[in-house]
Order: C-alpha cells, then structure tokens, then sequence
C-alpha cells in the first residue's frame, strides 16, 4: 500500500500523496456528519414516535434535539482524552481509533429496540450510544485538521485544512440523500417500522473505507520531529489552559456563530418546513440536499481565498453577511414556495461556508505544534456545545414559546456576533509559519 510521501523542498505534496491526503482528512469529519444528519433528520421526522412516544409531537421534538445534545455534552470529554493523546502519541493513531469508535455507535444505534419493544430502556440505550459517541467525535476533528496542515504546502493551509470543513456537507449530503430515497422508496409504515434503521448500518460502509485511506498515511513530519527531539507535551491539556488560555478562548468563540447557523439552515428547516408550514418532508430534504452540495462546493475555495487575502477578512465577511440572512431566511420560507426555500437554505449554507472555509485553518493555527491536538480539540468541542449542541434546542424552544422566528433570528444572529467579537480580537495567522 502506497503510503503519504514527505513534502518536498517546496512544500509540495505528491499528487498520490495528496489525493489520499484529502480524503483521510474528509472521511472522519464525513462519517461524523452523516451520523448526526441521520439522527437530526429522524429525530425531526420518526423519533419522537419510536423513542418519545408518550408525548405530543413538538415536544417529542424537543426531547429527541436534547439527546442530540447529549453527544456535543460528550464531547469535550473525548476533546481531553483524544488531544491528550494525539500531542503525546500521534495524530495517526488517534484518528484510527476515533474512526472506530464512531462507526461502532452509528451501527448500534441502527440495532436499537424502540420504546414500543423495551420501554424506557430504549431511549436510555440512545442517550448512552450518543454520549461515546460524542466523545469519539471529540477527537476526530482536530487529527483531521491536522494531518493536512502539518503534512501539506504552508503556503495552503487554509485549503489543506478546508477538506475536512467539507466533511460536514458531504456527509449532510450523503445522509439526507440516503434518507430522502429511502422514504421515497418504502411506505411511511415501513420507514417507521424498520427503514429509519438502514442509513445508521449503512456507516459501516464508510468507516471501512476511512479505515483503509487512513492506512496509508504516515504521521505528520512536526509531530515526528518533536518526537525526535523528545519535545511532546507531558500534559498538553494543561499546558493549553495555563499557556494559551486566551487563545482558546478566540478560537472557541470563532466557532459559535456558524455551528448555529449551521443548525437553523440543516436541522430546523426539517421541523418548520414539515410541521409549520405543513409541505412535504421531499420539499425539506430536498431543499437541505441542494444547500449542502452548495456548501460542500463552496468550502475550498474560501479556505483558499483565506490564503490569500487573511483568514479574519473572509471569515468576518461571512459572519456579518449571515446576521442578515438569518433575518432573511425566514421571509423565504413562510412564503412555502419550493423555489425559494431552497433558495433560502442554499443562501445561508454558502454563507456558512464563507466561514467555515478558513474556520479550520485559524483554530488550528492558534497553537504551537507540541499542544494543536489539544488546544485545537478543545475549541471545538467546548464551543461545539455552546453553538451546535444546544442550538437545535434552544431554537424549537424560542419558537415553540414565542410563537414567532424573530426571536429566532435574534438568538442566530447573537451567535454570530460572539463569533465577530473573537475576530476582532484574534491576530492574523495566514501568512505566518506555523508556531513550533
């Protein structure tokens, strides 16, 4: 098997090297997302009945979006545990294990008895499944970001990193897809009697091949040689939180604002779509399919603008753009014209991606290289459950309260604003080398 070749004199990669590159980057945060795109589109559509059967329809809802919670509660648990090791041992090791471990909850999931079987163990079960889950997902994401960034061309980074800000579309994509074909294909009794259960067995399909693309990549050249040195971090976690806590901090914040916006365009537009405005679940999947596909386009080429131009710049640019949108959105969806909810999903996902294209890239290049796994896991997970965790929730919530999206609106757009403030505060790392 062909294994990753060292960068060259440039800072080059080989084209092999790098095909393989990206798609060992993609594959975890791609199995990441299906698996939470398959559990956010059932909990909007089934679970409420198979899981949460004793309650009325919204708040089945909201109690299937708190166990959505559960798995970004988790995951600043695998943030300590996973960026611990991937500073000390390699990203390598720890992105096989990640891989892993994802995979064998999706497919245990897919095996759980319903409510009607085993009564309250049944949601217990899903609760627990989401909670390793989550901490598997804690330790994904940064190896991910970092097997390009500490292997490819400096010069690119904010492209290298971008190919696993392309996972979450791709594997939004793949979901919502399998699900829209499944539904189309089998009778709603069949989808709720066992059809809901084939895209979580499917996952094994990608794990397998994760598994097989991560194979054959050799651990990062800067991890390597801080090993050689003997200049690995004995407690990388500690050493963020008293060395770099305000670097943490900025690059948390930075995520907020897209992990919310994230969640209104891909989760709640599943629930206003088919319970507000009373059109086809088709029309919601298919709306999220076009919109995501749009992101998934889109991510590269604003992670490669951020090489060029900065990362604040383009990133700041999105956030902004996106506080007005979130206000726009809702005009376009209570018009129930197919046309222009898909127009208002596909609007805001490309706004995502005008942030989340540079988002990797400037997380990561926040830490020196002996603490990235660390610092840069951390900020994930700790903001992951401060933005995406309960942003579902919070979302139905306000709008099952009020009765209104302006409220809504107003509770994306604050995200947003916390993302603009770490902005502003954050030094420019675009054109700087990586810290050692």
């Amino acid at each position: 098997m062909t294994t990753l070749a060292q960068p060259t004199g440039t800072g080059e990669t080989p084209r092999v090297g790098r095909s393989r590159l990206m798609f060992a980057s993609m594959i975890g945060t791609s199995l990441e997302w299906y698996d939470f795109t398959v559990y956010n589109t059932l909990a909007a559509l089934v679970f409420n009945r198979l899981f949460f059967p004793s309650v009325d329809p919204l708040a089945g809802t909201l109690l299937a979006f708190s166990t959505y919670a559960v798995g970004y509660v988790s995951r600043p648990l695998g943030g300590f545990l996973f960026g611990n090791l991937g500073d000390r041992i390699g990203r390598r090791a720890v992105l096989m294990l990640t891989l892993l471990l994802m995979g064998a909850t999706t497919t245990l999931m897919g095996l759980l008895p319903t409510y009607a079987a085993v009564g309250i163990l049944s949601p217990a079960l899903l609760v627990l499944l989401r909670f390793i889950q989550g901490i598997a997902l804690g330790g994904e994401w940064a190896g991910a970001v970092l097997l390009s960034v500490e292997h490819g061309d400096q010069r690119k980074r904010g492209l290298l990193a971008s190919w696993a800000q392309v996972g979450p579309s791709l594997g939004t994509l793949i979901g919502t897809g399998l699900i829209a074909v499944i539904t189309f294909v089998l009778s709603p009794a069949d989808f709720l009697g066992w059809g809901w259960r084939l895209p979580f067995l499917a996952s094994v399909l990608l794990v397998a091949f994760g598994l097989w693309v991560r194979r054959g990549v050799r651990e990062t050249p800067k991890f390597e040689e801080l090993s050689r040195q003997h200049a690995t971090a004995k407690v990388p976690v500690a050493e963020v939180f008293s060395l770099h806590g305000r670097r943490l901090l900025i690059a948390g914040a930075s995520r907020v604002g897209s992990d919310v916006l994230y969640a209104l365009m891909v989760v709640f537009t599943l629930t206003y779509v088919t319970t507000v405005l009373h059109l086809s679940r088709p029309v919601a999947l298919t709306a999220v399919l076009i919109g995501t596909a749009c992101n998934a386009l889109s991510v590269p080429f604003f992670g490669a603008l951020s090489d060029r131009f900065g990362r604040r710049p383009v990133y700041l640019a999105g956030a902004v753009l996106a506080i007005v949108w979130s206000f726009v959105f809702f005009r376009l969806l209570d018009s129930a014209q197919p046309a222009l909810i898909v127009l208002a999903v596909a609007g805001g996902l490309v706004l995502h991606a005008v942030m989340y294209g540079p988002q990797a890239a400037f997380v990561t290049e926040q830490f020196p290289t002996r603490v990235r796994y660390a610092g840069s896991s951390l900020a994930y997970t700790l903001a992951g459950i401060v933005g995406g965790g309960f942003a579902p929730l919070i979302i139905v919530t306000l709008f099952k309260q009020t009765g209104t999206t302006l409220w809504v609106s107003l509770y994306v757009s604050g995200a947003l604003l916390v993302t603009v403030a770490a902005l502003l505060c954050a030094r420019e790392t675009a054109h700087r080398p990586l810290e050692e």
